[in-house]
């Protein structure tokens, strides 16, 4: 374990540069006492390395040193083919660079790890996007990476939710990020770091002769961690008490959130006598929620908030008086003139066994 980290250390230097004794001691989870004694190690095996006391200061190797450390383990090898994201580096056209890192890697590992690595592509697969959504198109992506890298700013036609929808902005891209299979920069504008969604960039043009600084002190999961949690609690501005049927109770999972159903799980009452469910459960607005209760028809009650409940009972009136009095299509020309089947009726009879 200790000459496992004491790798990690030199590796973490010879990528990153200058590292504090704290800043080695969190990524690597121990102490900086512990960092001081593999320090002193290191220097006692002869590697090149120094520190400096101050702010500005810590650890560093000296200039030009690199090691020449290439094992892996068959965890860390197993762990390189399943991180793998051949959908999305194919959008940012890179889907040929990755197969082609791959085969090089492969080829580099030992005959054992290259075996079992090649069993890891054969049985695992990792399809990022949601069921029932088609792939977004993402025209722009290209040029929205290659600002990224390059650190240059954009022009940008976006469409939003709000009025008015299409808006133009200056944008500071500072990193890309994929969740559920659709694409987001997270970009400077107006003084703000924001996040859009790059498949509502209607129109894009690079400002390569505008260069920008990213914050060498931003850190992009970080900062996609706290705009998802707070995202998730703007999603839970009101709540709502409502009944369901055993049958509601059991597709909740298939058809609301996560927290939905969390919350729905955690303050259930006991089921009333007709074996119905009374839960509370976090709503965005009484506009969304009125669209997410009617998934469930007939299996669901609303009790409260009484705004709520006039919603969807005046979208439940709206939905019958659309319905009512409306008789079946007539059939295409050549098809039969009754569109279902017939019912037979059948009279069961009762089996008697001695």
């Amino acid at each position: 374990m200790r000459a496992s980290r004491l790798v990690s250390i030199l590796l973490l230097l010879q990528t990153r540069g200058r590292l504090t004794a704290r800043e080695l001691a969190e990524r690597l989870e121990v102490s900086v006492r512990t960092i001081y004694r593999d320090v002193e190690s290191l220097h006692a095996a002869g590697i090149p390395l120094y520190g400096d006391a101050g702010p500005s200061g810590g650890y560093q190797l000296l200039d030009g040193y690199r090691t020449r450390l290439t094992g892996l383990t068959t965890d860390e090898a197993e762990s390189l083919f399943l991180a793998g994201l051949p959908g999305p580096a194919a959008e940012l056209g890179l889907g040929a660079v990755v197969t082609a890192a791959q085969l090089k890697l492969m080829a580099a590992l030992p005959v054992e790890l290259r075996d079992r690595a090649g069993r890891i592509q054969e049985r695992f697969l990792l399809d990022a996007p949601s069921w029932y959504r088609d792939a977004e198109p993402v025209t722009h992506l290209p040029a929205v990476a290659a600002a990224v890298w390059d650190e240059h700013a954009l022009r940008v036609r976006y469409r939003r939710w709000k009025a008015p929808q299409e808006v133009e902005r200056r944008l500071e891209p500072y990193g890309l990020v994929v969740k559920a299979g659709r694409w987001y920069v997270v970009a400077r504008s107006d003084g703000q770091v924001r996040t859009y969604r790059v498949s509502q960039i209607l129109e894009l043009h690079p400002l390569r002769e505008e260069r920008f600084a990213r914050p060498p002190d931003f850190d992009l999961a970080a900062h996609w961690e706290a705009y998802r949690s707070e995202f998730e609690a703007r999603l839970r501005r009101g709540e709502a008490v409502v009944r369901l049927s055993p049958r509601g109770l059991e597709r909740l999972s298939d058809l609301m959130t996560p927290g939905v159903v969390t919350a729905a799980r955690s303050t259930a009452a006991p089921p009333d006598e007709e074996g119905w469910t009374r839960v509370t459960v976090p709503i965005e607005s009484v506009e969304h929620a009125t669209g997410e209760f009617l998934r469930l028809g007939a299996d669901v009650e609303v009790l409260e908030p009484p705004e709520l409940r006039h919603a969807v009972a005046t979208a439940a009136g709206a939905l019958t008086a659309l319905y009512a009095g409306r008789t079946a299509p007539r059939p295409a020309s050549g098809a039969s003139r009754q569109p279902f089947p017939a019912v037979r009726r059948i009279t069961w009879k009762r089996r008697v066994t001695s």
